[in-house]
């Protein structure tokens, strides 16, 4: 069996609007890169960038610490992280981590775990940065595509989206803070109206017949969300303005990318990618706010990267 492996996963983007902690999309926008080593023992971590390398506080060492407990690998591990997902963007970056890390620990001891579990696994890690375990992110990073999360017991489904699916994300350039997921989960109202549930359901099940059907129209036209979104938005500078230039540019829809501040826009190939990124660009602007934009696609799943 190997000694070292390498698993890359994408970033992904989470609740696609009414779908709050149920819907996430791995998408191809950006990529962490983990790389696990057996050694003779301990859990090392080595990273070039700025994040925690105590394994109690690093999403992929949570997950390498929980999977070696509960497998009983005596064998130590090194765990190299190469950061492609900005973190704290709304992108799932720590997701992505934990998604390479337990798909990366699956393969080099060959314990031939399912995708349930992987996710389940890959779950323990957002505790490093949510402060709580929540699988949309991981679910989307682990298996790609389109995931609905079912908890209680967890359950993800998969679906394959429309091939000519299309996002464009925006990235602010903005301090975030640390804990930023918390922070955010803190403004959602603890009490809504039954007439906004309604509506919050009903979008979100059309988006997931726009997924089975392969429409992204029916899918942009539904990423409308009267619940979270209205309490967040107040959070991202320039985000009225955002979404409504993506949309005159003929985004099919715009919300905020899992936690923010990233923005997405949802549209099709052959719509004029650029001219909405620009427009998103240009909503930032008006608040002096500078960002990244990105046009991407859905993306497979955490794979080896010799594969």
């Amino acid at each position: 069996m190997a000694s070292k492996i390498t698993v890359k996963a994408p970033s992904s983007t989470a609740n696609l609007g009414p779908g709050f902690d149920v819907f996430g999309l791995a998408v191809d926008a950006f990529y962490d890169e983990v790389t696990l080593t057996k050694t003779k023992s301990g859990i090392v971590i080595v990273t070039d960038d700025a994040i925690p390398t105590n394994p109690e506080n690093n999403t992929a060492g949570l997950v390498i610490k929980n999977m070696k407990k509960e497998f009983k690998i005596k064998s130590g591990i090194e765990i190299k992280i190469k950061k492609g997902v900005p973190a704290g963007f709304g992108m799932g970056s720590s997701a992505a981590s934990a998604a390479a890390s337990a798909v990366a620990l699956d393969k080099l001891f060959g314990l031939k775990l399912d995708g349930n579990s992987l996710v389940e696994y890959a779950g323990y890690g957002e505790k490093a940065s949510a402060g709580a375990v929540h699988y949309d992110n991981v679910a989307a990073s682990v298996l790609g595509g389109f995931v609905i999360v079912k908890t209680n017991p967890l359950q993800v489904t998969r679906i394959d989206p429309p091939t000519n699916l299309r996002m464009c994300v925006a990235v602010p350039k903005l301090d975030v803070p640390k804990k930023k997921t918390k922070v955010s989960r803190g403004v959602i109202p603890k009490k809504i109206k039954l007439t906004d549930s309604i509506l919050n359901l009903s979008n979100a099940t059309t988006i997931v017949a726009g997924f089975m059907k392969k429409d992204p129209e029916l899918i942009g036209s539904s990423i409308k969300d009267v619940i979270v979104e209205p309490a967040r938005q107040h959070m991202i500078p320039g985000f009225v303005k955002v979404k409504r230039n993506a949309l005159k540019a003929g985004a099919l829809g715009v919300t905020i990318s899992g936690a923010g501040p990233s923005v997405i826009a949802f549209s099709k190939s052959s719509a004029d990618l650029k001219k909405i990124s620009s427009a998103m660009s240009k909503g930032f602007a008006s608040t002096n706010t500078k960002c990244q934009t990105v046009i991407c696609k859905p993306s497979k799943g955490a794979a080896d990267k010799r594969k």
